[in-house]
């Protein structure tokens, strides 16, 4: 059911992956841990893990098993390791510095830059999130077929922009007077958006009438 190769995971392991439509839409992006050798939690954001329940309950069929949910507290360790239950060793960043870092490093996030009317490829997922090796799962065959004979028309970018005010999610980003893109998060000098591909990387950019320019 799930986009990456979780079977080839040892216990103890992780990887990321995704949910998807038929049609290649993501349902949910997932952190998926091998706790034993039937046992994988599926760690997802909280407003998701019905969904995904619901998802996977359907397929059943297919696999004895047992599909439960289970509430947890994840930790991302800025430079190392995501940690689940035991809160490591550091301090506690602001969310302010966090998104910032989030924003940097163009990482999606469910409800900003991820909703069902994204493809994987754009949002840069299909370098992390999937296996183009594994059997079947929902959603392969438009994954497969864009990855090896297609282009995908937008890309999640960083943006940089002049002023101390953060423009608003799904404001506009202008080249030469046309709609080139979307802001889909920002904060102070830094935004994350979708941009077409065929904006070059070196041109000023538009946002709320103020200067940006691809990162």
């Amino acid at each position: 059911m799930l986009s990456n190769d979780v079977e080839a995971l040892a216990v103890g392991d992780s990887c990321d992956a995704l949910l998807l439509t038929a049609k290649a839409r993501v349902i949910a992006s997932l952190r998926v841990l091998r706790r034993g050798e039937i046992d994988f939690l599926l760690s997802t954001e909280p407003e998701l893990g019905e969904r995904v329940r619901t998802e996977l309950q359907r397929s059943r069929f297919a696999a004895k098993t047992e599909i439960e949910p289970e509430q947890h507290e994840a930790w991302l360790v800025l430079g190392g390791d995501e940690a689940i239950d035991e809160r490591p060793e550091g301090d506690e960043v602001e969310h302010d510095e966090f998104e910032r870092w989030r924003i940097e490093h163009a990482i999606p996030r469910w409800g900003s830059e991820l909703d069902d009317r994204v493809l994987p490829a754009e949002a840069g997922l299909t370098e992390t999130h999937v296996s183009f090796t594994k059997g079947c799962y929902p959603g392969q065959e438009p994954i497969a077929r864009q990855h090896y004979r297609g282009k995908v028309n937008r890309r999640l970018r960083v943006l940089e922009l002049e002023g101390d005010d953060p423009p608003a999610p799904n404001a506009e980003v202008f080249h030469d007077g046309k709609v080139v893109g979307r802001v889909t998060s920002a904060v102070r000098g830094l935004a994350l958006g979708y941009v077409r591909t065929e904006v070059p990387g070196d041109v000023e950019l538009r946002i709320d009438g103020r200067r940006a320019r691809l990162h």
